[in-house]
């Protein structure tokens, strides 16, 4: 899924560590998501990385003690000005210290205090270093100064110690900076309860009855929503792999256990939820979003009526198998959507009817849109487009065709019509 950045400026601040060779990558992420990219180095990340290197990822000059110009954009100053988000990655526990307590003492802390917009940083350092109490003093500091913090990973370190202080992954600290960029104000902190991939429904401990969804649409779905700030609970059967960590998943299995999990994660969406009261439009920030579930997953319509344990041997079975099914709970229409945006995936294969179907499920199970997809055949799951016809009571919205990720922020546009103005 690649992530629209057009038109965006990041500045990427690179320190002295070891792990300064990963901003190359990150810098590589950042380009090929559209985005104009920047690049500040402190004296010391000269040591582990050439400047040259980043100016040829970038296509722009770097800034760095040596190049720093005031007859050009390229000081300290101006630089910042251009761009729409920093990031400091690898940030070096010396750097932290220094952010913390205003010290501008080379051309990378000296932008930074200069710089008026969102600010993340990735720490990437010795255990000990980020342990001492003068570090997490500064890291708690510059979270109350509403520095964005990625967290490092715990791993071996080059220092040849265990322990927390691994940059993160130059895909984490990418979603990250991404979402700094892309937070829309309606969908910041929003609950979003989302369901995606095949149910599996158990036929012996090695087969199961399941259908060819992806969960492709799910996960592209997810991914907008994180990007746009939502507070995201993924139900799947598929993984949340290319996705961010932060995304809070639960792996389902069959039909019953995902109707279970996704009715405790439609309670926890609604927990604290106020009715409105009549008052100020200052003060509406106070009532807790209305929140939303996306139901994509692809639901089996029947299950195995006795799942056997152990592994049913081919010769028991003979030349021919009979499984006996019973029809799987239907989810929608068990969940209490009270207080709570429902959307719908429909997927048809047949074009006479397929969108009259999908139209009734708006009064069948009282839902409030449906995405109504019309399949060609088996090959189209799994694919990385998709056409979908966002239909609710009052119209329908063709959406055309395009990739996934570009097809799920088209979606919460519409999605958004759905809350009262």
């Amino acid at each position: 899924m690649q992530v629209n950045l057009n038109g965006k400026s990041v500045l990427l601040g690179v320190t002295g560590s070891i792990s300064a060779y990963k901003a190359c990558d990150l810098a590589r992420l950042f380009v090929k998501a559209g985005a104009e990219v920047h690049v500040v180095m402190t004296p010391s990340a000269e040591r582990f990385v050439s400047a040259l290197t980043f100016e040829a990822l970038t296509r722009n000059p770097v800034l760095t003690e040596k190049t720093e110009s005031w007859s050009s954009e390229l000081n300290h100053i101006e630089l910042g000005k251009k761009c729409d988000v920093f990031i400091i990655a690898p940030t070096s526990a010396n750097t932290i210290n220094k952010l913390s307590k205003g010290i501008a003492d080379n051309i990378l802390t000296q932008t930074a205090l200069a710089y008026a917009g969102p600010m993340l940083i990735a720490p990437a350092a010795n255990t000990q270093m980020l342990k001492n109490h003068y570090t997490t003093g500064s890291l708690k500091m510059l979270g109350v100064n509403d520095y964005i913090i990625i967290e490092p990973q715990e791993k071996l370190l080059a220092c040849g110690d265990v322990g927390s202080g691994a940059l993160a992954e130059p895909s984490e600290i990418f979603f990250e900076t991404a979402k700094a960029l892309l937070t829309e104000d309606f969908w910041e902190d929003r609950r979003i309860v989302v369901t995606g991939g095949g149910t599996r429904e158990k036929i012996d401990e090695v087969r199961y009855l399941s259908n060819f969804s992806s969960g492709k649409m799910a996960s592209a779905l997810c991914l907008s929503l994180y990007l746009k700030g939502a507070d995201v609970c993924y139900l799947t059967t598929m993984g949340n792999e290319g996705l961010p960590q932060n995304i809070y998943t639960i792996d389902v299995e069959n039909t019953e256990e995902l109707l279970d999990y996704t009715q405790d994660a439609i309670r926890v969406s609604k927990k604290g939820k106020m009715s409105k009261p009549s008052m100020n439009a200052s003060d509406r920030h106070l009532i807790q979003k209305e929140p939303y579930l996306f139901m994509v997953a692809a639901v089996s319509d029947f299950t195995p009526k006795f799942p056997q344990d152990g592994k049913l041997k081919k010769a028991m079975i003979g030349e021919s198998w009979n499984i006996e099914m019973k029809q799987t709970p239907d989810i929608l229409s068990s969940l209490d959507k009270t207080d709570i945006k429902t959307i719908a995936f429909k997927a048809e294969m047949d074009a006479q009817n397929g969108l009259s179907s999908a139209q009734a499920l708006l009064e069948q199970k009282s839902v409030d849109a449906v995405c109504y997809n019309l399949l060609a055949d088996s090959n189209s799951f799994g694919s990385q487009d998709n056409e979908i016809t966002f239909i609710t009571k009052e119209k329908q919205t063709p959406l055309g065709k395009a990739d996934k990720l570009t097809l799920s922020d088209k979606i919460l546009d519409e999605a958004k019509a759905l809350i009262d103005a």
